[in-house]
């Protein structure tokens, strides 16, 4: 089939998830023509929400939101568009073996709580928790700011001292926090400031969340703070539910990318970017379709773009190497269940709906078992008791469960993404289902349906190599500037014309917005044109 071009467009976005929508809400905005590619049926990427069984709607690999950025919520008016979220009434609740700790459901509570294990803890926590609102608040800072691009000369200099500044204007205890976040374990980290293991637990949990580490693992310190940075209707720190699943912030998304001009194509996956004289020329389809654009914006992974998209022989030598070396390791196993009732945990017994159904309910009962998990997935390919987050978001949101009835979402840890999974899934999803049952003995037999994403799946569906969540492990060597590769950090590829819009650059995973958001203002920042209308 010989190819064919057809329309031309000021920008390409490879990846309907919602950092490509958000980029291309911001490039359309300042007047340019703009069509998102999306491989599958439905836009979203990785926030969609899907029927598995009839009746049974949930957001089948995303699955909560925090960290979602006030600023992309604001400017591409997403509550005009059906964007709500309902604050959980707790956070997260812990069972472990002959007790539980709650977190959050307002002032006092959490310390209370610690207070049953440990007096000094309890004291400890709000020290704790205004150290780490400090730290936070660096990061949401940077967090729409485009990393200093190393190597760029004396603007990246200026850009690096800049984003600096502030740091070196903070209190010497929050520096030295950050020290601390940026290079220790959660372990080490929590040590300094708790005594009791259940108080640990509840906070180390974040550090392993999409990422393939043990609690004592360099550098897991800074991915609890990394779910830290977030707010839910202006609460920091709040987590939340979409209502209608996470599938209908995307739908938001592509509504007001709509109105603002953007073409959104489905079933159009991408099979190559064009490249010519060292410049981008736009896209080819798998349908053999050419498409011209002088920008192309990626929101797929960097492991996916750059070993899938890009011919080898567009890349130098020593970008090559060290795109092959970018760690796509953390593995996630994310299954969706039909409930017939609610779970009735051994700890806090009770079929009906109370407060901690509606939170975060977390099965990793203790330090160890989160360093376990680990070592297993290492040694044997997976944890042979796994670290399980439930969220039943039909407690808060009953579209999504026929009466009577309930969704769960489970997000299990740590799997190595080199096994072969389509020999294995099964078998692990009932070991998942086991683990869930040995803290709640009912819910095996409630289970109606099941929806299994192996990491295999989660790849091929959503194009997450080795299902890893964040597209990229989130280490100190893939963070800030060195995301997803020094001298890139700036969202632009090594080629001209070249963009990454993904969760691979800079702040990383979750749904933020800000690689989305970051990416567009780099590439307008480049179109000396329309750099007035730049004032946002």
């Amino acid at each position: 089939m010989g190819s064919f071009m057809t329309k031309t467009y000021d920008a390409i976005i490879i990846g309907g998830g919602h950092n490509g929508l958000t980029c291309a809400f911001y490039l359309a905005k300042a007047g340019m023509r703009v069509r998102v590619l999306e491989r599958r049926h439905v836009v979203g990427g990785a926030a969609v929400t899907e029927e598995f069984h009839p009746g049974f709607r949930n957001s089948t690999a995303s699955y909560t939101v925090s960290l979602l950025r006030p600023k992309v919520i604001a400017d591409m008016k997403l509550h005009d568009y059906g964007y709500r979220v309902i604050e959980r009434t707790i956070s997260n609740f812990f069972p472990f073996e002959n007790d539980y700790v709650k977190l959050g459901g307002g002032p006092g509570r959490t310390e209370a709580e610690f207070a049953r294990f440990s007096k000094k803890d309890a004291e400890a926590y709000p020290k704790y928790d205004a150290a780490l609102e400090k730290v936070a608040n660096v990061l949401r800072d940077l967090s729409l700011q485009i990393p200093p691009n190393v190597g760029g000369g004396l603007a990246a200099l200026t850009a690096a001292a800049k984003q600096g500044w502030p740091m070196a204007k903070l209190d010497l205890s929050v520096q030295r926090d950050l020290l601390d976040i940026f290079t220790k374990s959660a372990r080490q980290f929590l040590d300094g400031w708790f005594e009791h293991d259940y108080v640990q637990s509840a906070f180390a949990f974040d550090a392993v969340v999409g990422n393939y580490a043990g609690v004592s693992t360099p550098g897991s310190a800074y991915v609890l703070l990394h779910h830290v940075f977030g707010e839910v209707n202006g609460k920091l720190g709040a987590w939340g539910h979409s209502v209608g699943g996470m599938g209908a912030i995307t739908q938001a998304m592509a509504r007001a990318c709509e109105d603002a001009g953007v073409e959104i194509s489905l079933e159009a996956p991408v099979a190559k970017v064009l490249v010519d004289g060292g410049k981008v020329k736009g896209v080819k389809l798998e349908s053999g379709e050419e498409i011209a654009a002088s920008i192309v914006a990626s929101n797929a992974g960097p492991a996916l773009l750059y070993r899938q998209l890009v011919d080898a022989s567009d890349l130098d030598e020593d970008f090559q190497r060290r795109i092959k070396g970018y760690k796509t390791c953390s593995g996630t196993f994310r299954m969706n269940v039909a409930l017939s009732e609610l779970p009735d945990f051994s700890v806090l017994p009770g079929k009906e709906q109370a407060e901690h159904h509606t939170a975060g309910i977390i099965i990793a009962p203790g330090m160890d078992y989160m360093d376990q998990a680990f070592i297993d997935a290492q040694q044997h390919g997976w944890s042979k008791k796994p670290i399980v987050e439930i969220k039943i978001p039909s407690t808060v949101d009953d579209s999504l469960a026929p009466p009577g009835c309930h969704v769960a979402s489970l997000f299990c840890q740590q799997f190595d993404p080199t096994v072969d999974w389509d020999a294995n899934r099964e078998k692990v999803a009932d070991l998942i289902i086991d683990t869930v049952n040995d803290h709640a003995p009912n819910f095996k037999k409630s289970v109606i349906a099941t929806q299994i994403h192996s990491p295999w799946d989660l790849e091929r569906k959503f194009g997450l190599i080795g299902g890893d969540i964040m597209h990229g492990t989130m280490g100190i060597d893939q963070l800030w500037a060195a995301r997803p590769v020094l001298g890139h950090g700036d969202y632009r590829g090594p080629i001209k014309g070249l963009y990454m819009c993904g969760a691979g650059t800079h702040p990383g995973g979750g749904v933020t917005g800000a690689p989305g958001h970051n990416a567009a203002h780099a590439i307008l920042a480049d179109r000396p044109f329309i750099r007035k209308l730049l004032r946002s």
